[in-house]
């Protein structure tokens, strides 16, 4: 079974599409001794002889026997459901419909694994055997936009196998007047069908002539290049009924040798068109989820393969048309065979169709438990009062947030160390500004010795983690801004390392500190029975361009904001959740393929429960934060923390604070680090925050309720 990769997903595979031309090919070569190889592939042979001449013959050969001794998969085109996603990925869930693509990932078998830019969502109206074609029909696609056709010109499209078919429907819908060539008679159906005005065969029709009677002499304005030949035939007759300053596009494996002269004279244009779009073979776009900015690439693989679905959804393409075979994926083999045949003239497009997922012998959600099993370790606890104060405090991330919300709360309240930040500048300032004894941009040289001793990690999401365990290790008391982690395996890691650490952790959870929060929870343990609470937070539009956005560095905004608020349900209810129900409320798609506003149903022990509003969306008007809590006999609601006010026996009271309990919780932890009161949040509590956090991504993957070790 294979493992999705960062970011990705695994797909149980409904249908694949044989490629006829492709695969034969690829079968052929596979078939060819070591010379009929080299004749085929003298790149590789370029590469063998530079491998001879920097390490020898034998070494070459060894390298070209392991190379030919590994097996190929075939496929590279295919659809199926959603089976398991990596926690890294929110665009797709368990369920979805995708279409799949790429020769390393989209292949002929029951189960594949493949990354999140080589992926579409199927849309309702299509279905999977259709959406199965969409990488194929993306390499016509992208040869269309690189030939860039205008209404009514006439475009001459040589080779007429499922690429070249398809290359043809997709300039008639473009308004482009198409005549189709092939070598075999039986593919004339199959292009007046896909809309060419004209088919010729060569062997029975003079091309030239031909076009002169149908341009009225001129020649054609384009030539698509769609046959996979190392003849030269199909590029001269191009370039002979071309126009004066025509353009070639070359899609098929075919060789291309142009004669200067003609060439010259008529002034071509020639153009090489790659795949399925911008971003195939750039391994930071398709295994690294680095998408191009709309604005100066409009179509990246990944959007063609949503237009091509598009054109499926709106009928504009018409696939049925030229599929010539749906057979069981069991029966492969054979098809195979006839294929390498004389099988291969009348087949066009060949749909394999593949079991369900029960007859296999796994079940989605077993596929998903492998994929995101929680994890169970329980840490010892580290939360007594310290035997002696800390010696130093170092800061490891001097942004904004620390020069603001937590330095000033602690200057002159405990010794500062070494300040850490990858800007240099702005290391020096905060040392300057708040009295460091040190700066450095290297965090590293921190933890090389044994001492007691805190640090605050406030840098972006992804670096918390390493930071936290490092600390661990070196035995110090670390202050961690949330999120602790980004991931189930980094927090079982952190668990891991405090088990065997005298230091400690605390997250920065500050809003349970606050005061209104301070004088909410002693009404609510006052108070028998289990309660509910409602948290709607309005943060605003995620701007694309800030930090937030980058969802490697941050995890999104569930992770890296709406944790608070799911850490101060367990505050409010000191009760362990046990079920959470969630779902996006805006599409996680386009620019920002993450959920930015969310809504949450959280069931606990006791009974309460906890329902969180997080959206983007809404008027700047309303109160950023509004928590509203329900108990036997009463009513409260926080506003910004600013405002308390508590409803029972007919009356209001209402009761007025200052901030969010940043100051708080420092003076809490100082008191700790100086060794005169108990660890102010236990790790136990932000470790089980940090499970219901992670369960609320999993349910909105999931599209169910997930349960909460």
């Amino acid at each position: 079974m294979p493992t999705p990769p960062p970011g990705g997903v695994l797909v149980r595979v409904t249908h694949s599409v044989i490629s006829v031309g492709t695969e034969k090919m690829k079968v052929e070569q596979a078939k060819m001794n070591l010379l009929q190889k080299a004749k085929a592939r003298p790149d590789q042979v370029r590469k063998v002889l530079d491998t001879a001449k920097t390490l020898g013959w034998k070494a070459a050969l060894d390298k070209v026997r392991n190379r030919l001794e590994t097996p190929t998969p075939l496929g590279y085109s295919a659809a199926g459901v959603v089976e398991a996603v990596d926690p890294l990925n929110t665009r797709f869930r368990v369920g979805d419909n995708v279409a799949c693509g790429g020769n390393e990932t989209a292949l002929h078998a029951e189960f594949i694994a493949v990354p999140d830019m080589l992926m579409a969502k199927v849309p309702e109206g299509v279905e999977n055997w259709q959406a199965a074609y969409t990488t194929i029909v993306s390499i016509a696609l992208q040869t269309v936009r690189q030939l860039e056709p205008t209404i009514g010109e006439r475009v001459l499209v040589t080779g007429q196998g499922l690429v070249g078919l398809l290359i043809t429907a997709l300039l008639r819908a473009n308004g482009a007047r198409v005549m189709a060539v092939d070598l075999a008679p039986a593919r004339k159906s199959f292009a007046e069908a896909m809309g060419a005005e004209k088919f010729v065969i060569p062997s029975q029709q003079n091309l030239a002539d031909e076009v002169r009677a149908w341009t009225e002499g001129y020649g054609v304005d384009a030539v698509v290049l769609a046959t996979a030949t190392q003849n030269n035939a199909p590029t001269e007759q191009a370039i002979d009924v071309i126009r004066d300053r025509g353009r070639i596009v070359v899609v098929g494996n075919t060789k291309v040798d142009l004669l200067w002269k003609y060439a010259y004279e008529k002034e071509i244009s020639v153009r090489y068109s790659r795949s399925y779009g911008p971003g195939r073979y750039d391994p930071a776009y398709e295994w690294g989820g680095t998408d191009y900015p709309i604005g100066y690439v409009r179509w990246t693989e990944q959007r063609n393969f949503d237009a091509c679905l598009h054109l499926m959804k709106t009928g504009q393409l018409d696939l049925g048309a030229i599929t010539t075979r749906r057979v069981a994926f069991a029966d492969s083999l054979g098809v195979y065979q006839e294929l390498l045949g004389e099988g291969a003239a009348k087949e066009v497009g060949v749909v394999l169709e593949y079991a369900k997922s029960s007859e296999f012998g796994v079940s989605g959600s077993e596929s998903a438990t492998r994929t995101q099993s929680a994890v169970n370790s329980k840490p010892g606890t580290q939360n007594s009062k310290l035997s002696s104060p800390v010696s130093r405090l170092d800061v490891i991330g001097a942004g904004n947030f620390a020069r603001t919300m937590l330095l000033p709360h602690l200057k002159d309240k405990i010794p500062f160390g070494t300040v850490v930040n990858n800007t240099a500048l702005s290391a020096n300032h905060v040392k300057s500004k708040f009295g460091f004894t040190d700066a450095a941009t290297d965090y590293a040289s921190l933890f090389g010795r044994q001492e007691n001793a805190a640090v605050i990690v406030a840098t972006r999401h992804h670096l918390h983690a390493p930071i936290v365990k490092s600390a661990l290790a070196a035995n110090r008391h670390v202050f961690v801004e949330k999120p602790l982690c980004l991931t189930r395996e980094e927090l079982a890691e952190i668990d891991a390392v405090l088990a065997k650490s005298s230091g400690s952790v605390q997250v920065g959870f500050n809003r349970r500190f606050a005061g209104a929060s301070t004088d909410l929870k002693k009404l609510l343990r006052a108070t028998p029975g289990p309660k509910t609470a409602s948290f709607r937070v309005a943060p605003g539009k995620l701007d694309p361009t800030h930090w937030y956005a980058n969802y490697a560095e941050s995890g999104g905004r569930v992770l890296g904001e709406a944790c608070h608020f799911l850490d101060y349900f367990c505050f409010l209810f000191d009760s362990k959740p046990v079920r959470v129900l969630a779902q996006t409320t805006w599409p996680a798609s386009g620019r920002l393929p993450f959920p930015d506003s969310v809504t949450a149903q959280i069931e606990f022990a006791d009974g309460s429960c906890g329902q969180l509003v997080y959206s983007a969306e809404g008027d700047s008007s309303w109160p950023k934060e509004v928590c509203t809590v329900y108990g036997a006999g009463f009513v409260a609601e926080i506003e910004n923390y600013q405002k308390l006010v508590i409803h029972r026996g007919r009356k209001a009271t209402t009761h007025s604070y200052n901030g969010k309990g940043h100051a708080e919780q420092m003076a809490a932890w100082t008191a700790f680090l100086r060794g005169g009161a108990e660890h102010p949040l236990p790790y136990e509590q932000s470790r089980q925050s940090m499970m219901l956090t992670f369960a609320v991504l999993e349910s909105i993957q999931a599209g169910r309720s997930v349960g909460i070790s």
